[in-house]
């Protein structure tokens, strides 16, 4: 096994003793003392099945097989969840086939970051995620049931479930996902038009009709994203089935993963006789996995916030320094976009996880004792999902060659030598780069900085022709406190022309950039925020600001006497509401440290 591996992972054990063996051991009490469906009363049991068939009520009172939940993030307006308006009723026919039953526990709420993007909206996004764990805790307090099964796929969507399923991991819990839509125009395509647009060389029903061709269908989005990191994620996790994450929603292995999903959360049952809880497998070693999938792929800077979030949720403390001392040790095997011009849809062709676990394996990147929802080990995981001669999926054949080393290459010949992320401190705090993203030529620049308080203003500046130099944005009062930290995707295409031109240019903010961080040179997640002790709130346009990515450092070359001397700058005022007042308090609980991530983090006690 690779030392780096071994060893930040026997750190995490070390730091996270005393908060992981309370959070197993409240796990095991619940167990024992609440235990599925035993504790309720004949009043309580009525109110759980009066809704049920007399079939199902009559399978529920026996008290000797399953009841499943489900918690679905189904809406119609998500592209990528509107497919599961139809899983209920399929779940619960096939927990009927094997004698047990399924009720919908509860709905999440599930935002769209695409639709609010650069709107009020986008606030609320961050925030969401604690509402999703909230709500889907509300369902499963009803002690109804002995598997819970997540239907979800988006940004915060699955976090939030992800959370909620290690607050009740003394139950079985396995994800469903539901698949990416078909592959639509280029990515590289789409990233041309838009910044035409922002140049003004092209009109909105242009940008409209371009990015209508990418958003098409039902289904995820297929560019690698923090939805699509999400599925890798989980998978790494073990708590979603072998390369399930990215079969095509038309394919005939989707309903028969789906049917499987059911029987193995059924089968990990206590009522089956072979329990494997959830926090059997979401322990420090399957989160390194995660971790560690998600640098060989290049995903989501978002989580290196919900990683911190639901990591913490089973009672283990992860870090940034525990991300950037594995990035420098996971080489990067894929090349999907915004790090490549592939999608998932490519991805998964040219060989997808299966593949992606074989080599990680084969480089001694994984740990290998874990537990899974398929059981022991990590076996099953390289092994391609097929159908058998009666239309069930199975795993028999082991992942090959890959098939476009283009987009998928050996842990022998990667695309980098090391991962997609790296940490950036200084005197200006810590945040975080996407480095896979970045071009090396790009990395690196020391310039004057320009300060803005707010996106548009910065698009503005860009309108005017006010931006056609080298220059470093600082963008602040984004943050948790402030705003709500919401993503600023809005600054990419000016940024990246302005980069096209010759400039150099770079990006610092204690706001997001996501999933979606692309080729600019980009410092996010700025912790401390300026609005709570961040150096940021006393930094001056034309102040000089030295970036460099490969070496992790982001300083503000301004002596200390002189910051002494400056004033805090004032947030500015906000102009609309559209319900950030109703998550106030999520704002006044953000912390300033990398685990602010989680505005709970601090306040979860297991005793």
């Amino acid at each position: 096994m690779n030392h780096v591996i071994a060893a930040v992972t026997a750190r995490i054990i070390e730091r996270s003793a005393k908060t992981r063996q309370s959070y197993l051991a409240a796990m095991k009490r619940t167990m024992k003392d609440n235990p599925p469906k035993k504790r309720l009363s004949c009043g309580n049991l009525a109110h759980a099945y009066a809704a049920c068939s007399g079939e199902d009520k009559n399978t529920i009172k026996l008290m000797q097989s399953a009841n499943l939940s489900i918690t679905t993030a189904f809406n119609d307006m998500l592209s990528a969840h509107q497919p599961y308006e139809t899983y209920p009723g399929f779940i619960k026919e096939v927990a009927r086939s094997m004698g047990s039953t399924a009720q919908v526990a509860g709905g999440v709420p599930a935002m769209c970051d695409g639709v609010t993007q650069g709107l009020p909206g986008m606030e609320l996004s961050l925030f969401s995620r604690e509402v999703v764990a909230m709500s889907a805790a509300v369902g499963l307090s009803h002690n109804m049931f002995d598997g819970n099964l997540f239907l979800g796929i988006c940004d915060k969507i699955v976090p939030g479930m992800v959370i909620a399923a290690a607050s009740f991991g003394h139950i079985p819990a396995v994800f469903v996902p539901a698949g990416p839509m078909p592959s639509g125009i280029a990515n590289k395509e789409k990233a041309k038009v838009r910044q035409q647009f922002a140049a003004g060389e092209v009109g909105e029903e242009r940008l409209l009709e371009v990015e209508s061709k990418s958003y098409h269908s039902p289904g995820t989005c297929t560019f690698y994203g923090t939805a699509n990191s999400n599925q890798m994620l989980v998978e790494m996790l073990g708590i979603q089935l072998p390369g399930s994450s990215f079969i095509a929603l038309d394919d005939p292995l989707r309903p028969a993963l789906t049917k499987a999903a059911v029987e193995r959360c059924i089968l990990n049952s206590q009522a089956a006789g072979t329990y494997i809880p959830t926090y059997e497998v979401l322990t420090e070693k399957s989160f390194v996995n995660a971790v560690v999938g998600l640098l060989a792929t290049g995903g989501s800077t978002n989580h290196t916030m919900h990683l911190v979030a639901m990591a913490r949720a089973a009672g283990i403390i992860l870090t940034w320094e525990d991300m950037d001392e594995l990035s420098r040790a996971v080489p990067l095997l894929a090349r999907i976009y915004p790090n490549g011009e592939a999608d998932v849809n490519h991805f998964h062709q040219a060989g997808g996880m299966a593949y992606l676990v074989k080599e990680l394996r084969a480089a001694g990147l994984l740990n290998e004792d874990v537990k899974t929802v398929m059981g022991e080990g990590l076996d099953s995981y390289q092994k391609y999902p097929t159908l058998d001669e009666k239309g069930n999926a199975v795993w028999i054949h082991d992942a090959g060659e890959s098939l476009d080393d283009t987009i998928l290459r050996p842990a022998t010949n990667p695309f980098n030598s090391e991962g997609g992320l790296r940490l950036l401190q200084g005197n200006l705090g810590q945040g975080v780069i996407k480095i896979s993203a970045v071009d090396p030529k790009y990395r690196a620049l020391e310039a004057p900085c320009i300060v803005f308080d707010d996106q548009n203003d910065l698009i503005a500046a860009f309108k005017r022709g006010e931006l056609n130099r080298d220059f470093i944005a600082i963008v602040r009062f984004q943050g948790p406190r402030a705003n709500g930290m919401p993503e600023l995707h809005k600054m990419t295409p000016p940024l990246g022309l302005l980069q096209d031109r010759g400039f150099k240019v770079a990006l610092v903010t204690d706001g997001r950039m996501s999933g979606a961080s692309g080729k600019v040179p980009s410092a996010i997640h700025m912790s401390p925020e300026a609005l709570f002790g961040g150096v940021m709130a006393k930094v001056q346009t034309g102040d000089r600001v030295r970036f460099d990515a490969d070496n992790g450092i982001v300083e503000l070359l301004v002596s200390e006497e002189v910051l002494a001397e400056r004033e805090v700058a004032a947030q500015p005022q906000q102009t609309h509401d559209l319900g950030r007042n109703l998550f106030g308090g999520f704002r006044s609980l953000a912390d300033r440290s990398q685990s602010g991530a989680s505005v709970f983090n601090d306040a979860i006690d297991f005793e």
